[in-house]
């Protein structure tokens, strides 16, 4: 990011609407460069990954964390989805094209809701989204020597190629190590723990020379 900041989202509280008839989360989000607090919902940082699928297809964005029907309310649900936004939006305002998106800049700066709601539209509004973005793209002005653009161009193409291939590797191998670790790695780990205490046990049978604060420490 050519102008760097970082945002802190704080102070998850439950909050009312319609005479408490609705029910949300509310957060206080804080961007340096402003120093400004504006509070937002989750529902409006779904409105904003929404905003940067569509203007932004050849970036890859992040996903926010999921959505959750029941227990949403919950402490540890509330704690965990604040971490999780925090690092989302890390990642925004590191990006040096997303953080400077005029939605994203209207999702940070407006604290008036009527003003939120011109702002909202405006961003709904922008044609520059999809495959418009290639009417965006500039031609350079000076001759391009075609065997230099044909070998960049197949190298980005081999680049992506491998790239695509890598992380479906490196998603299925991961993905295999969980489901190892849930299953016959959790048993062998079981079995582990089980010698480790035996062990323990075996050494408050010395009371002389036992140690509790080692017997805790193995046992643990």
């Amino acid at each position: 990011n050519p102008r760097p900041f970082i945002c802190s989202i704080e102070d998850p509280t439950k909050q009312t609407k319609f005479k408490g008839i609705k029910t949300y989360i509310s957060c206080r989000v804080t961007p340096s460069h402003t120093g400004r607090p504006v509070y937002r919902r989750y529902k409006h940082f779904d409105w904003l990954y929404n905003r940067l699928l569509h203007k932004f297809t050849v970036i890859s964005v992040p996903h926010l964390p999921e959505k959750q029907a029941t227990g949403r309310f919950e402490e540890d649900f509330i704690e965990k989805r604040k971490r999780r936004l925090i690092l989302w939006m890390n990642h925004m305002t590191s990006h040096p094209v997303l953080s400077q998106y005029e939605g994203f800049e209207h999702f940070l700066m407006c604290a008036d809701d009527k003003q939120w709601k011109l702002g909202k539209r405006r961003a709904e509004k922008d044609e520059m989204v999809g495959a418009h973005f290639m009417l965006t793209v500039q031609i350079p002005n000076e001759h391009q020597d075609l065997q230099d653009v044909e070998e960049r161009v197949d190298n980005f193409k081999s680049f992506a190629k491998k790239m695509d291939d890598s992380v479906m590797q490196l998603t299925h191998v991961a993905s295999e190590l969980v489901r190892k670790h849930l299953g016959g790695f959790r048993k062998e780990f079981q079995r582990l723990g089980n010698a480790f205490q035996s062990i323990s046990q075996a050494f408050t049978l010395d009371p002389p020379y036992k140690s509790d604060a080692l017997n805790s420490a193995i046992s643990h």
